[in-house]
């Protein structure tokens, strides 16, 4: 008889092993919401930062582009200003526009460049800038055509800091 009692206690043993291990496998419904509701959570975390910091970045781009075009028009009064060749009489020095920067001026037979090509407005994706002149308004948004004195975006958006692109 203790054959037959152990035979059924092992059966019995084996069949609660096979039971457990069989919930063991998976995850249960609750488990997976669970873990749903915490990577949507985190998800939704992380898009107002990629959001920001794809911002943040554009605004440096902003930045660098209107110093490298400030720089390019400094350059260039620098060297009408030295007389190293012949400007408009009326612009003051500066240059009549934003291509020229680019095509640049002869110099004793050289061409003098200031700029490699003009940039790509990060806010407004087009090459097109708001320029003024020397006898412009500082804050006007139309330019008189006289000569380039400084450049600004076209963009109408406010900045992290609160601030609007087109007074930078």
């Amino acid at each position: 008889m203790s054959t037959i009692v152990r035979s059924v206690m092992t059966r019995s043993t084996n069949q609660r092993k096979a039971v457990f291990q069989s919930h063991q496998r998976g995850f249960t419904l609750i488990e997976l919401i669970v873990a749903t509701s915490i990577l949507i959570i985190l998800t939704g975390m992380a898009v107002p930062l990629l959001r920001s910091t794809i911002q943040r970045e554009r605004e440096r781009e902003l930045h660098d582009d209107l110093w490298m075009m400030r720089d390019a028009i400094d350059r260039y009064k620098d060297a009408a200003d030295r007389g190293a060749f012949q400007t408009k009489v009326g612009s003051e020095g500066y240059p009549p526009d934003l291509e020229t920067l680019v095509t640049g001026v002869d110099v004793g037979g050289k061409k003098l460049k200031f700029l490699r090509k003009i940039p790509i407005d990060p806010m407004t994706g087009q090459a097109e800038w708001g320029l003024r002149s020397m006898q412009d308004d500082a804050t006007s948004d139309s330019w008189g055509g006289q000569n380039v004195f400084d450049v600004y975006t076209k963009s109408e958006g406010t900045a992290l800091d609160d601030t609007k692109y087109k007074d930078w």
